[in-house]
């Protein structure tokens, strides 16, 4: 019982040591986000090409990019939610001015129309050169699918960057943008300042973060755990033999009085 109870401790002590080092992994790595959503936007230039792989420091970074937008290719990603409503992540790709490849850009959500549940919310697309800020990200937000998604047509369930690619045959980088302001629309003589475009988006994306809290609570059961085997042993194999002993020499003492 008592090598059971050392090793019982021992792991649970262990896996609790654990899940405070992940913590404090977390919050190494919300720092770095932070810093990376501080730093100076990324310009087009600075992005790196379809067919290379992109750091990790981009992740979470800033960008303003020029382009074009193909709106031929927008994907409408069904049953998403934003601000308690259910509707449609809008999905598009921007071809990337200077260059022969082009980013899928999440741009924003849309409302679903209850009454068809096939029509597609108003998105209005910019024609010509556009200006757009977000923050970069490793894919399009993904949602729970039961079996395959389509692979075709405008509303899906989520998007595969490779699949995409082959579909409509653009050079996709290996990174999305989730936008986070309107278009800017580049007037034709570009001596004026570019203006905003209302496209009828929402983009209210939550912040990156890590979930720091649930291993400080992970750490905080484990080592519950870890004190209640100590005391279950202490209780049933010290404490209770200890009162069974006293209670024991207390009933003897009682009878050899009672016989004297």
């Amino acid at each position: 019982m008592a090598i059971a109870t050392i090793a019982g401790v021992a792991a649970t002590l262990s896996l609790g040591t654990w899940q405070l080092d992940r913590a404090d992994q977390k919050k190494t790595m919300q720092r770095a986000i932070d810093e990376r959503g501080q730093a100076a936007p990324l310009a087009t230039a600075a992005l790196p090409r379809a067919d290379q792989a992109p750091p990790p420091t981009l992740e979470h970074r800033r960008a303003t990019l020029t382009g074009q937008w193909d709106a031929a290719h927008t994907v409408y990603l069904d049953n998403r939610v934003m601000n308690g409503h259910t509707g449609f992540y809008v999905v598009t790709p921007l071809k990337l001015a200077g260059r022969g490849d082009a980013i899928l850009v999440q741009r924003g959500w849309g409302p679903r129309n209850a009454a068809q549940r096939e029509a597609l919310p108003p998105v209005s697309t910019p024609t010509g050169e556009v200006r757009i800020e977000g923050r970069l990200a490793a894919s399009v937000s993904k949602a729970y699918a039961l079996g395959r998604d389509a692979e075709t047509g405008p509303i899906r369930q989520n998007v595969d960057l490779a699949a995409l690619q082959a579909e409509t045959g653009l050079r996709l980088l290996p990174l999305v943008l989730l936008q986070t302001e309107p278009d800017r629309v580049a007037p034709p003589d570009r001596a004026a300042p570019a203006t905003p475009a209302a496209d009828g988006l929402q983009r209210h994306w939550p912040p990156p973060a890590v979930d720091v809290h649930k291993h400080y609570g992970y750490a905080f059961q484990w080592f519950a755990l870890a004190a209640l085997i100590l005391g279950l042993y202490v209780w049933f194999q010290v404490l209770a033999p200890y009162r069974a002993g006293r209670a024991a020499r207390a009933t003897k003492v009682s009878d050899e009085q009672r016989d004297a």
